[in-house]
C-alpha cells in the first residue's frame, strides 16, 4: 500500500465537530476531500498527522485554535460591496446575518461571516468562521496516489475532491 509522503495526492473523508461535540461539517455525504501532500494545501497539524498513513487508516485529531484557524482577532469587521460575496445557498434570495460567504482576496479565497447586509454594501467579520475554536476531526484515508507532473507544478490536486481548472 502507498504511504502518504510529499507529492502524493491524498483523498480522505472527515467529520468535523466543535468542543461541544456538535457536528460542524462532514464529507461523508459527498466526494472525499483531495489534497497534494507537502504543498501547504492542508492545515499543518492535519498534514503532519497524516504523514506515513495509508488507505484505511483512521485518525481522531483535536486541534487547538493555534493549530487550526487561529485565535479570533478583534477589529476585523470590513465593509465590502455585496456583489463580491460568493456562495449564497441555493434557494436563498439574500444574505442574512450569520451566513458564511466566500470573498476573493489578494491571498486567495477567504471565508467571512455576514454581520449586517445592506443593499449595496455588507459588513462582514473577516475572521475565519472557525477561528478561536477547538476542533475535532475524525478522518479516514480513502486513497493515496502519486501526483501527476501537472499537479506538482500547479501545487494542488486535480480531479474529484481537488481543484478544477
Amino acid at each position: 500500500m502507498t504511504q502518504i509522503t510529499d507529492n502524493k495526492v491524498v483523498q480522505f473523508h472527515y467529520t468535523l465537530t466543535d468542543a461541544d461535540g456538535q457536528q460542524v461539517e462532514t464529507s461523508l455525504d459527498s466526494e472525499p476531500l483531495a489534497y497534494l501532500h507537502g504543498h501547504d494545501n492542508m492545515i499543518t497539524a492535519i498534514e503532519e498527522a497524516l504523514e506515513g498513513k495509508q488507505p484505511g487508516d483512521k485518525l481522531n485529531l483535536t486541534l487547538t485554535p493555534d493549530q487550526a484557524y487561529g485565535e479570533r482577532e478583534e477589529g476585523l469587521e470590513r465593509r465590502i460591496p455585496i456583489k463580491h460575496l460568493q456562495g449564497l445557498p441555493k434557494g436563498t434570495k439574500s444574505w442574512k446575518p450569520g451566513m458564511i460567504a466566500a470573498v476573493k482576496t489578494d491571498q486567495g479565497m477567504r471565508q467571512v461571516t455576514v454581520i449586517k447586509p445592506g443593499l449595496k454594501m455588507v459588513l462582514v467579520d473577516a475572521n475565519h468562521p472557525l477561528a478561536g475554536k477547538t476542533l475535532t476531526y475524525d478522518i479516514e484515508v480513502v486513497a493515496v496516489r502519486d501526483a501527476s507532473d501537472d499537479e506538482i507544478a500547479h501545487g494542488h490536486a486535480h480531479g474529484a475532491g481537488g481543484h478544477h481548472h
